[in-house]
């Protein structure tokens, strides 16, 4: 059964889960192998909002539905090809559920970039001088 240990550094501090010492002598008899990963945090709940928000003013300039064209930026900038069979590629793609704030990051640049150039809609961000008004005009 495998041991999870959370390990949190700050400065010079280390900070861990539960009793790293304990922890370890309480594993049976055998060899095992240590991984350390660094953490890759989940999109925010502010990136999740700045994007439905970004997608109720592309869906009301366009007519088309907010999910369809979340669908669309999904399908445009979070596909990749995958090899399922020999010699026959696939192109799959996942939704922002499954991104790193920073992948999110990337993702909404894309749609931002994408919106201006291809749509001329012009999508603020939050430090933006007129986001308050476009926050309120679509909030919904």
């Amino acid at each position: 059964m495998a041991k999870v240990i959370n390990l949190t550094k700050k400065g010079e501090a280390l900070e861990f889960s539960q009793d790293l010492g304990f922890a370890l002598s309480t594993l049976r008899n055998g060899s095992y192998t240590i991984t350390i990963k660094k953490v890759s945090e989940r999109r925010s709940l502010p990136q999740n909002d700045l994007l439905w928000l970004w997608m109720t003013c592309i869906a009301d300039e366009t007519g088309q539905a907010k999910d369809d064209i979340y669908m669309y930026y999904c399908k445009k900038f979070l596909r990749k090809t995958i090899t399922v069979k020999e010699g026959q590629p696939e192109i799959i793609y996942t939704t922002s559920s499954k991104l790193t704030m920073d992948e999110m990051r990337r993702f909404l640049d894309e749609i931002q970039a994408d919106a201006a150039t291809e749509l001329g809609i012009a999508l603020p961000n939050p430090e933006d001088r007129f986001f308050e008004q476009f926050y309120q005009q679509f909030n919904r």
